[in-house]
C-alpha cells in the first residue's frame, strides 16, 4: 500500500491536542455540565440563560464571517493541496499532493499523488482505499478515526448540534489561539460529548477545534484538535489555506490548500469505490 497509516488518517475527515506550549480547551467531555448553561433551562437560572446566549452568539457571529447562508446551504466543496507529515511534533520528510472532494453529509473521496492513483473513500457505512491492485477496506480504526472526525467537525457542530435544544452551549470567555485572541465556546450533546471551538475575535472565523474521545480499550482519553490559519475567499467563503492538527498535544500534519471550490461539478459516482477501481490503471 502506497499511502502510509499515519497519512491515511490524516486525510480522513477535515474542512475538519494542545501542546504545552498552546492555550488548551477545557476538559468538559467527562464531566457533567454546570446545569446553569443548559439551553433547554431558560428561565431557571438567568445567569446561566445570558451565558448560553452569549455562547451562542458566537456561533452566531462565526456562521455569518464564513458565509452565513451561502455557507449553510453548500452542498460540497473540492481542495488541492500538500500534506506533510510529522511525529511526536517534527516533520517526518513525507510530503505528498492530494485532491479532495467531500459532500456535506460526509462522503468523502481523497486522491493522492502526482498520478491521483492512490484513492480513498469514506462514507457513512464503509471506508475503502483504491489502488492499482483494486480496492480494499481501510483498517477498522482508520475508518473508525474518519468518522469520529467528521461527527466532532465544525460543519455538524452547527448544522446539528446547534440545532438539537438538548445541546448545551458554554462560553468560557477569551484565550489565545496561536497568539490570536479568541472567543472560546463549548457545546456538549446530549449524549455527553463536547465540541470546543475558538473563534477569532476580530474576524470572527474558526481558529481551532477541539475534542476528545475515550480509548476503548485503555479507557484512556484522547484529544484531536486542528488550528485554522491564512483565510482565502474561494467562491466567496473564507477557507483556511492552512490547517494544523493535533493528536493529544502533539503535532501530526499540516495541510495547505492550493485552490477550491465549492458546489462543483462531482466526477462520475465518485464515492463507488468499484467505479474508482475501473478508473486506476494497472
Amino acid at each position: 500500500m502506497k499511502t502510509q497509516a499515519w497519512l491515511t488518517a490524516i486525510l480522513a475527515g477535515v474542512m475538519t491536542i494542545c501542546s504545552s506550549a498552546r492555550v488548551c480547551a477545557q476538559d468538559t467531555s467527562a464531566s457533567a455540565p454546570p446545569a446553569a448553561s443548559a439551553v433547554g433551562q431558560q428561565g431557571s437560572d438567568p445567569a446561566g440563560d445570558a451565558n448560553a446566549k452569549k455562547a451562542r452568539a458566537v456561533l452566531d457571529a462565526m456562521i455569518k464571517a464564513l458565509g452565513g447562508d451561502q455557507w449553510l446551504a453548500l452542498s460540497n466543496s473540492y481542495i488541492e493541496g500538500r500534506i506533510s507529515g510529522y511525529y511526536q511534533g517534527k516533520p517526518t520528510g513525507m510530503i505528498m499532493n492530494y485532491r479532495q472532494w467531500r459532500m456535506m453529509n460526509g462522503d468523502e473521496r481523497v486522491e493522492l499523488g502526482k498520478k491521483h492513483d492512490d484513492i480513498e473513500i469514506f462514507t457513512a457505512t464503509n471506508c475503502w482505499e483504491v489502488t492499482y491492485k483494486g480496492k480494499k477496506a481501510l483498517p477498522k480504526d482508520i475508518c473508525e478515526d474518519y468518522q469520529r472526525r467528521r461527527a466532532h467537525s465544525i460543519e455538524v457542530a452547527v448544522r446539528q448540534w446547534m440545532q438539537d435544544p438538548k445541546t448545551i452551549l458554554i462560553d468560557e470567555g477569551q484565550t489565545l489561539s496561536e497568539r490570536h485572541l479568541t472567543d472560546q465556546v463549548t457545546l456538549i450533546s446530549s449524549q455527553n460529548e463536547s465540541i470546543t471551538i475558538q473563534v477569532d475575535a476580530d474576524t470572527h472565523l474558526p481558529r481551532s477545534r477541539t475534542f476528545q474521545w475515550r480509548d476503548p480499550l485503555y479507557k484512556d482519553k484522547n484529544e484531536e484538535r486542528e488550528e485554522y490559519d491564512d483565510y482565502h475567499l474561494i467562491d466567496g467563503v473564507p477557507t483556511p489555506y492552512s490547517i494544523t492538527r493535533f493528536h493529544n498535544g502533539d503535532q501530526n500534519s499540516q495541510r495547505y490548500v492550493f485552490k477550491g471550490g465549492y458546489n462543483v461539478l462531482l466526477p462520475p459516482d465518485p464515492f463507488n469505490a468499484d467505479v474508482a477501481a475501473s478508473e486506476v490503471k494497472k
